[in-house]
């Protein structure tokens, strides 16, 4: 799909204001999202140096809720709760994304269970890296991220039944 035909990533996510950290969906399928997110000076997870690099698994996790969204609103569903469960091997290739940068955050669908559980593949670029082409671009952040997302979300908080 192209940017056109993207939905507003605050229709994606269940999350509210300043809470959503992706500025758009650029692209998505069945096991792929692409979102951005441009850093700010005055983000209220910043410092001086920028955004410290240990967001960056905020923004995966933000860029696997999009896809649940984007795919829940393919069946005519709003945005579900979800749960980060971990990662593994987060790793960053830099201490801070810097004020001004464009970030492009994939994340690739590896499993999914019908019980909820799911893992993705993620990695965090740079959307303008000066002579290279998108698949080129050198990883800043990767991780694979574990999820949650019960049938029932309020089911499970009250009981623990994923329903």
């Amino acid at each position: 799909m192209s940017d056109v035909e993207m939905p507003d990533v605050r229709e994606l996510v269940p999350h509210s204001g300043a809470m959503v950290l992706l500025d758009r969906v650029v692209s998505a399928d069945h096991d792929n999202l692409c979102a951005e997110v441009r850093i700010h000076a005055n983000s209220m997870l910043a410092s001086q140096q920028g955004v410290g690099a240990w967001v960056g698994i905020e923004y995966m996790a933000q860029a696997i809720a999009a896809h649940a969204g984007w795919k829940g609103r393919l069946l005519g569903e709003p945005a579900r709760v979800g749960f980060l469960l971990g990662s593994r091997k987060y790793q960053a290739s830099v201490p801070y994304f810097v004020p001004g940068s464009v970030l492009r955050v994939h994340v690739h669908r590896v499993l999914q269970g019908e019980n909820g559980l799911g893992a993705f593949d993620c990695r965090i670029e740079l959307a303008d890296a000066p002579g290279q082409l998108p698949e080129q671009a050198p990883a800043l952040a990767t991780a694979t991220v574990t999820v949650f997302q019960p049938h029932n979300v309020n089911q499970f908080l009250e009981d623990g039944n994923a329903g």
